[in-house]
């Protein structure tokens, strides 16, 4: 019966709906207690049953919709001599309904097409509905779970099956291959899994199939060769693997082909020559080899080409002279080479040929109108650079970045300017700015509901998080987005990349429901895939930072953003995908020259490594840097040290050193700096080698270290979780090569030297040193960073405060958390927070047998080993009783020493030792005063 009343626009059934009501036709009783159930189930509230549904009023058509935010319950009135109407179209989109989809429609017995179309639905598909007669079901989204009932492949008047931007999951039923009628079966951007099934070749009559962003196993299908009528296909990300089958060129009739991002093995071009009538080819990332076949040149009604990301070869062909009028051309990172084309130099419009091995020609620059010819020579691409960066010299080298991508020059901290980058950037856009960086931006936002590209966001609504004037703009990219550091200084480098995601929203809507991933590059390498800015950052609206280690070798510095097909791309609108970056920061992990210090006004965290390190160094007046072999354990020991820190070193005894320096000559010596003197060395076997010599005068690392921590409030550096975490893990590589001792002596019988809160209990007490003395006074240092808290403060005997007294406290009552810096909020990971401490209180154990090595803390610092795997292979721990009366005694002393009237705050004495001239308050003065200023400076 139903076929008598084919699917027409709403605007028609509205036409006749409103024509029939006249006659007095109403909709029966039954249907509109439907109405008013499934109303409920969805969350539609402003249905007005006053009237009659099938009148048009108030409530139940929006006249002239926009399109996409059509709202219309559409009946049929010719029915039984036009007396009685049916609804036959229930069309809800752009609501944010937040129900359910109600299984009740199935008792609409004329219903044929349910479009609820981005909303706020959740639950799962009804199996109910394959009972109906539906010609059209649309679902995109929405927040939809589960998988696609077996019952929907009943349906024998289906002709449109949409899902996309949804959370289903599980393999597609067999049983929609048995759908007749079928012509679009939209299923991108949800979690599908398994192989497409076999039944699917029965599915002739399909006309647009589209699978992107799944998890699909096995390889492209060959029987996609039998859907001779199909018009549009997109298998991008979706999990399948290549190659392109060979039977693709059987669909002659498609207008719009997009396979990207294929896993698998290196193909040749698939043969696609006999489709004439292709308007959009994208084979992107499908792993092509060979060179670009001649009959593209043919294809005259393209408008976009997209072959980026592959390994072709070759020359451009002569008759690619024919693609002329396309309005996309991407060609990017190929291995082409040759001549660019003249006509492409000449008339191409936004045409991307770089990160390709062309020849160059005379005269041409990196941007040529929209002709992006720029190619790098970074690690990881064998690209040669075209004419456009030949001759480049770099005036000067520089050792920081600081962009604020999309947005305006901005002042961050009083002393760190991001440079503005405010370009508007295009399909094809090399970008050079005024002082040492680029961007190369790739890709137009394929299907646009907006007016036109727009390749920077601006955020309409007040952000709160800190430095808030770095995400209130981004920039975008459709495809890629490459920013490059030139003249870099060479050496290791902390880049952090700056995200917050301003376009989603944080509410009840479908704005909220997009899905944006895309992957980052390091000096070509991968370094993070599938990232997620919302999912990083715990919501929308939310800035994360990433950072990542990278090394410069070549003065150049390359970070890729690109989308590799996943995510949602019509969410809230279509267009929506693709990188987004708010900023980028890249500091120098170690000491610029002179000249660059001068000029930056800012501390890095390198600086800030090699200042804490150094101050813990004078903490132990280490009186040399020693590469010593078996002064204080035997040498396979220390070879087993060496190599878990991974430092190119080599080991020295003492005595070795003294004789290359001729016992610290001081015609040997060659500079000296904040931390002491520097000797040149001559080793037995002719080797030339520089000595530090530390001194226990410097006080310059400790007043850095002072004022990061516990300085000012005006002086104090804003030290976030990873920045302390770095400076943990770099202290550690740097501990591993400290000893304190001379010679082979294992105990000191003269005096005690060393600064209190640090000193470990059997060295303090009993004068006993080890290098295990050095992981104690780490495991303070770990938890000073980590608390933002000096180990040691005194103001009467009521009131004195031993850190690591408190942090046992806190491990009592199971409360270690308590003991981080407040400044840090809650933006730290918790489990990263507690390795640290608890490697501290392995660090700290009172038994020195039982803390670990330094190449073992760095291993569990760096994830490598765990702090479990320690605590379970160490069998020496003693018992606690002892260990708390061991401490009990240590704090006593500490006390007495650090009352008024004693001297220096040092400790008495319990041997035949006297006390350090060092104290605690040289490190930490307990009041700043503008005096420690003044004296601070008359020193320098």
């Amino acid at each position: 019966m139903l076929a008598a009343f084919p699917l027409v626009p709403a605007s028609i059934f509205l036409a006749c709906c409103l024509l029939s009501s006249v006659h007095g036709a109403k909709l029966p009783d039954n249907e509109v207690q439907y109405l008013k159930d499934i109303g409920k189930t969805l969350g539609k509230k402003d249905w007005n049953f006053r009237v009659d549904p099938c009148s048009g009023e108030e409530g139940w058509a929006t006249p002239n919709a926009l399109k996409g935010f059509e709202n219309a319950v559409t009946c049929n009135c010719s029915f039984s001599n036009d007396t009685v109407c049916h609804v036959v179209s229930i069309m809800l989109k752009a609501q944010n309904l937040q129900g359910n989809l109600p299984k009740d429609l199935a008792k609409f017995p004329f219903l044929q097409e349910i479009d609820l179309s981005r909303n706020f639905l959740n639950g799962t598909i009804p199996p109910e509905w394959g009972s109906m007669q539906l010609v059209n079901i649309s679902l995109l989204g929405n927040r939809l779970t589960g998988s696609i009932p077996k019952e929907l492949g009943n349906i024998s008047t289906l002709i449109s099956l949409t899902t996309e931007f949804n959370q289903l999951s599980g393999p597609l039923p067999p049983e929609l291959g048995n759908l007749p009628a079928i012509e679009r079966m939209l299923l991108s951007s949800n979690n599908f899994t398994g192989e497409l099934p076999e039944t699917f070749a029965n599915l002739t009559t399909l006309k647009d199939f589209r699978i992107s962003d799944n998890h699909f196993t096995g390889k492209i299908p060959s029987f996609i060769q039998n859907w001779t009528k199909l018009e549009k296909l997109a298998i991008q990300a979706s999990g399948l693997m290549g190659p392109i089958p060979s039977g693709i060129g059987a669909l002659e009739k498609l207008t719009d082909l997009r396979i990207s991002d294929l896993d698998g093995t290196d193909a040749t071009f698939p043969p696609i020559s006999s489709m004439k009538k292709l308007k959009i080819l994208i084979l992107r990332s499908c792993n092509l080899i060979g060179e670009l076949p001649g009959s593209l040149g043919d294809m005259t009604k393209l408008k976009t080409l997209d072959l980026s990301f592959n390994k072709l070869s070759g020359e451009i062909p002569s008759s690619y002279s024919g693609l002329m009028d396309v309005d996309y051309l991407y060609l990017t990172r190929n291995m082409l080479t040759g001549l660019v084309p003249s006509w492409i130099l000449d008339k191409g419009e936004n045409v991307d040929l770089s990160y390709n091995n062309f020849a160059g020609n005379q005269g041409t620059s990196c941007q040529q109108r929209s002709v992006n010819l720029f190619a790098s020579t970074s690690p990881g691409n064998t690209s040669g650079t075209v004419s456009c960066m030949r001759g480049f010299v770099c005036p000067k080298s520089w050792y920081s970045v600081h962009i604020n991508c999309g947005g305006r020059e901005v002042a961050i901290g009083g002393n760190t300017t991001y440079e503005d980058d405010a370009d508007g950037a295009g399909a094809s856009r090399f970008y050079q700015s005024r002082t040492n960086w680029a961007f190369s931006s790739t890709g137009h936002f394929l299907d646009d509901d907006r007016p036109s590209d727009s390749y920077i966001w601006s955020n309409s609504s007040k952000l709160s998080m800190n430095d808030s004037r770095l995400y209130m703009d981004a920039r975008l990219s459709p495809l890629s987005l490459t920013y490059f550091g030139f003249c870099m200084g060479n050496g290791n480098y902390t880049v952090n990349l700056h995200f917050a995601e301003i376009i989603f929203t944080n509410d009840n809507t479908y704005s909220s429901l997009g899905r944006r991933i895309f992957d980052i590059y390091l000096q070509g390498k991968l370094v993070q895939k599938d990232f997620n800015i919302e999912d990083e950052a715990g919501g929308v609206g939310k800035a994360v930072i990433k950072k990542f280690p990278v090394s410069v070798i070549n003065s150049t510095l390359e970070i890729r953003l690109q989308w590799a097909g996943k995510g949602t791309t019509g969410i809230p609108v279509r267009g929506v995908y693709g990188p987004l970056i708010s900023a980028i920061s890249v500091n120098p992990n170690f000491i610029p020259p002179a000249e660059h210090e001068a000029s930056s006004g800012g501390m890095s965290v390198g600086a800030v490594v090699g200042s804490v390190a150094g101050s813990v160094f004078v903490i132990f007046l280490i009186g040399l840097l020693l590469w010593w072999k078996g002064c204080l354990r035997q040498k396979s020991q220390l070879e087993k040290d060496l190599q878990g820190l991974e430092l190119q070193t080599g080991s020295f005894s003492l005595r070795q050193i003294k004789s290359a320096t001729n016992n610290f000559d001081v015609a040997n010596k060659i500079g000296e700096g904040g931390f002491g003197p520097v000797y040149k060395g001559i080793l037995s076997d002719g080797t030339v080698i520089a000595v530090k010599q530390l001194s226990a005068k410097s006080k310059q690392g400790n007043r850095d270290l002072a004022r990061a921590l516990f300085g000012p409030q005006e002086c104090q550096l804003k030290l976030d979780w990873p920045t302390r975490r770095k400076i943990c893990i770099g202290i550690a590589r740097d501990f591993g090569l400290a000893k304190l001792d001379e010679e082979d002596n294992t105990h000191i019988s003269t005096r005690v030297a060393g600064t209190y809160g640090y000193m470990a209990p059997e060295y303090a007490m009993r004068g006993h040193l080890t290098d295990k003395a050095d992981v104690y006074s780490f495991g303070i240092v770990i938890l000073e960073i980590v608390s933002g808290r000096a180990n040691t403060s005194y103001r009467s005997k009521e009131e004195s405060f031993y850190l690591l007294d408190w942090v046992h406290v806190l491990e009592e009552e199971g409360n270690l958390l308590d003991l981080v810096d407040p400044r840090i909020r809650s933006d730290y990971k918790k489990e990263e927070v507690m390795a640290m401490i608890n490697v501290a209180l392995l660090c700290t154990d009172v038994n020195a047998a039982a803390r670990p090595a330094m190449s073992s803390v760095v291993s569990m610092l760096e994830g490598k080993a765990s702090v479990e795997e320690f605590r379970t292979d160490s069998s020496r721990s003693v018992d606690k009783s002892n260990s708390k009366a061991m401490m009990k005694k240590l704090y006593q002393q500490l006390e007495e020493n650090s009352a008024p009237g004693s001297q220096a705050h040092s400790m008495s004495t319990v041997g035949p030792w006297t006390s350090s001239s060092s104290s605690a308050a040289d490190l930490y003065p307990i009041t700043i005063t503008s005096e420690y200023w003044q004296n601070r400076d008359s020193e320098n």
